[in-house]
């Protein structure tokens, strides 16, 4: 049976899990998927194994849209209040909040299962990450803080990836982890700042209205030690002036997001949230040129 054939009921039903999962916008694929990169690409010295890549690829698709299913399922009285989100299938009454739970099962035990094929470390992290993705869309309730942690959620995918590629981690993966942590809290700042007068209006705590009229100046700090913690990785590793000209790079592309949000405005925020894509994509291809022009030294 094609698409164009199914019962319009059917496919209605299967286009609001789409619009569940957001696989109508994915950018926090990309977002979730470079530092996974990252990580595979220095552990694996620029050619991670190909079955371990597929891995995480994979898991990195069915996480987030997991992810998009129970932030739904916690926003649900939240985000008709939202005019961004208020035409989500979950708030506006289209689908059930039980269907909701059951995706991001269903999502996360497929990971799951893939991550078995893995070695007992990556496993046992995998526990972790997916109590990190099941908490961080509770905590806008009770913290000023849960950019920093879906930043602890969206980074647990770079101590994985390197146990799984070399089965232990070292100082390297941690500064690795603290890197995207860092970026994740800058650019999904930049996002709070799209809805940071609906979040005033009903109570969503952000980093965005934490830092108040200091919004620019700390995501810029923010920025500016994800790119001091790049370098340090660097300088531990002995990368040569390929991987150094990716940072100059994505600085470049970072400062040009801080021109983007001069104004504040929602929608230039949310241009300059979308940009990351390409600061993300900008460091892993410094990493793999890296590789595969000099090695390292």
């Amino acid at each position: 049976m094609t698409l164009t054939g199914m019962n319009p009921r059917i496919k209605n039903k299967l286009r609001l899990y789409a619009q569940l999962v957001r696989l109508d916008r994915p950018i926090g694929i990309y977002l979730l998927l470079w530092p996974t990169l990252w990580a595979l690409a220095i552990a694996g010295e620029g050619a991670p194994d190909p079955w371990v890549l597929f891995v995480f690829v994979t898991g990195v698709l069915l996480m987030r849209s997991a992810g998009c299913a129970i932030n739904d399922y916690a926003d649900r009285e939240i985000d008709c209040h939202v005019e961004r989100t208020r035409e989500r299938p979950l708030t506006c009454g289209r689908m059930e909040p039980k269907e909701a739970l059951a995706v991001f099962a269903l999502l996360a035990l497929l990971a799951f299962v893939l991550v078995l094929t893995l070695n007992a470390l990556t496993i046992k992290l995998s526990l972790v990450g997916v109590l990190l993705a099941a908490i961080y869309p509770f905590t806008k309730r009770y913290t000023y803080l849960p950019q920093v942690f879906l930043g602890a959620a969206f980074g647990w995918a770079v101590p994985m990836a390197w146990a799984a590629q070399t089965g232990g981690v070292t100082p390297v993966t941690w500064l690795l982890y603290l890197a995207t942590l860092l970026w994740t809290v800058a650019y999904d700042t930049l996002y709070a700042m799209v809805d940071r007068e609906d979040d005033l209006k009903i109570g969503v705590k952000s980093t965005a209205i934490l830092f108040g009229e200091a919004d620019r100046l700390i995501v810029g700090i923010l920025q500016g030690s994800f790119l001091l913690t790049l370098w340090l990785i660097g300088v531990d590793l002995d990368f040569g002036w390929i991987y150094y000209a990716g940072l100059l790079l994505a600085a470049i592309l970072l400062l040009w997001e801080q021109w983007i949000i001069r104004d504040r405005k929602p929608d230039h925020c949310f241009r300059a949230f979308l940009h990351n894509h390409w600061v993300g994509a900008a460091v892993f291809f410094a990493i793999e040129l890296q590789y595969y022009f000099n090695g390292t030294g």
